[in-house]
């Protein structure tokens, strides 16, 4: 019930069980002693009243001549007793006998008549307490034996006995034997005492030590990993080695810390894992709402520059249809080229998205034939004259001496270095100047670079301007007519002709773009992916 009443720690519980275990124990083990040693002192006792009746019947029994007078009572020398003090009362019984009785008490009488009535045993010994002292008084009922019979027979000189008759009875009392009976008991009760004090002090020590070291420490050391693991650091491990339960169960707790590490670390790395999707979806996400931007931003501006060659090709036509006698063989050849022109650039936007589809089909076809740099050059310079005089724009040719012939697909180059001209056609101002020059970067590769001085690129639109439908002013208001997709065409074309396209510009100073392609161009070569 102890144990339940309030809030023990494990080592007052194990105190308190030891404990009362030790006091049972002990009290269990020196209660044996204990009566043991009782049952010594009453047989010393019996011994000593033993002794001195074997010396009352050696001395005084003998052989009895009729007619003599009883004999006097005897002390415990076998002297006569005296009066004043007798220590030893002896009573024969007889009919003169009967009167010596009544000198015994009651309890004495009472242990001669159960003595004289019990054939297997003939003395005892009562100890009494009587005025705070301890006394003594042994008790023996002599009986006839076969040397009595052999003189007090019939035929013999005393009066005769039959075999285990009760012939008399002794009572010695002593005193000093009490006392000494007393003391004897006394000190056995005492060691008896010291003894278990001594017992349970060394046990409670050895239980105390126990405690603390065996069931104790191992205990601690756990309940201190615990709260080193309750506090995140899945690292420790314990190191109880006591090769009993406490280290299999160190053992176990190790083993679910490494079983809770791996999947700490499966789920940091499940996490890190989801994390790099949901990034990656992420992104995704953002280039799927920019490439559905782009998309709005093209479809707005494709079906802007198609309207206007569209709707310039219709209205000439109606005018031709409606008054063609009307008009003069001038009116009618330039609205003719009007719209001849107009259906040229919806051809050219019709071509370029149809190139682009092809590119990333994979579906281009290579048509490679011999030419040189400089024809490409002089070809790209007569396409765009009229421009270029219109804006009064100067455009300088600069070739390398070492230019080889060029072994490659010549109508995707021209149409590359077509991109790249235009472009630096439009953006370039009134009055300014375009340079087209062709070197040799290493013994393969042929570079054709076109240098303007128009407005350049900004460095946050560096990174998109090959991206397909993506102009730098993607809005319809935008200045520069175009559909976006040159300079994606051109990306995908060089990559077809294992080459690859480069550009450095500079806002307010211009712009460069290069075509690096190989100077002989094998059919089965793959592609490169340079940009």
């Amino acid at each position: 019930m102890l144990l339940h009443l309030s809030p023990l720690s494990l080592a007052e519980k194990c105190r308190i069980a030891f404990g009362a275990a030790v006091v049972f124990i002990l009290a269990i083990a020196l209660l044996l002693p204990y009566f043991w040693m009782g049952q010594l002192t009453e047989k010393a006792c019996l011994d000593a009243g033993r002794a001195m009746a074997q010396t009352l019947l050696n001395k005084h029994f003998s052989t009895e001549q009729p007619g003599k007078s009883a004999l006097p009572p005897l002390d415990s020398t076998g002297a006569v007793m005296d009066v004043n003090n007798p220590q030893i009362r002896w009573v024969r019984f007889s009919e003169q006998g009967r009167k010596q009785l009544e000198q015994f008490s009651d309890e004495q009488r009472q242990i001669i008549e159960l003595l004289k009535a019990d054939e297997t045993r003939g003395d005892r010994i009562l100890l009494t307490k009587k005025d705070g002292a301890l006394r003594s008084d042994y008790v023996k009922v002599f009986k006839a034996t076969d040397s009595c019979i052999s003189c007090h027979n019939p035929q013999g000189p005393s009066s005769p006995f039959s075999r285990n008759e009760p012939i008399g009875a002794v009572v010695i009392q002593s005193r000093g034997l009490g006392g000494e009976i007393g003391k004897t008991i006394l000190m056995n009760r005492i060691w008896i005492i010291v003894a278990g004090l001594i017992g349970g002090v060394g046990a409670f020590v050895a239980f105390y030590w126990i405690t603390q070291r065996v069931i104790l420490s191992p205990v601690r050391q756990l309940r201190a990993l615990a709260n080193n693991v309750a506090e995140g650091n899945l690292g420790i491990r314990s190191s109880i080695n006591t090769r009993d339960e406490y280290e299999k169960l160190a053992n176990a707790f190790n083993h679910m810390l490494d079983s809770l590490q791996a999947t700490q670390e499966k789920l940091r790395q499940a996490n890190k894992q989801l994390d790099d999707k949901i990034a990656e979806l992420s992104e995704r996400n953002i280039e799927l709402f920019r490439a559905n931007k782009i998309k709005g931003e093209f479809l707005a501006n494709i079906s802007h520059e198609f309207r206007t060659p569209l709707n310039a090709i219709l209205g000439f036509a109606e005018i031709l249809r409606e008054k063609p006698a009307r008009l003069g063989s001038d009116k009618i050849q330039r609205y003719a080229d009007n719209i001849i022109t107009g259906g040229k650039n919806l051809l050219n936007m019709l071509n370029d998205l149809l190139d682009l589809a092809k590119a990333e089909a994979g579906k281009m076809q290579l048509h490679i034939e011999k030419t040189t740099v400089e024809e490409l050059c002089d070809a790209l310079v007569r396409t765009f004259s009229a421009l270029t005089k219109k804006k009064k724009i100067k455009v300088k040719t600069i070739l390398d001496d070492n230019l080889p012939v060029l072994d490659t697909d010549v109508g995707k180059v021209r149409q590359i270095l077509y991109n790249f001209l235009s472009n630096a056609v439009k953006f370039t101002p009134k009055g300014g100047r375009i340079e087209i020059r062709a070197t040799m970067p290493d013994e393969k590769t042929a570079r054709i670079a076109i240098t303007d001085t128009g407005c350049g690129i900004a460095e946050a639109d560096k990174e998109k301007i090959f991206e397909k439908f993506r102009q730098v002013d993607g809005s319809i208001t935008r200045q520069s007519p175009g559909s976006g997709l040159g300079l994606a065409i051109s990306k995908e074309l060089a990559t077809i002709l294992a080459g690859s396209v480069g550009f450095e510009s500079e806002v307010g100073k211009g712009s460069t773009f290069w075509l690096d392609i190989p100077a002989t161009l094998a059919k089965n070569e793959k592609p490169n992916n340079q940009n």
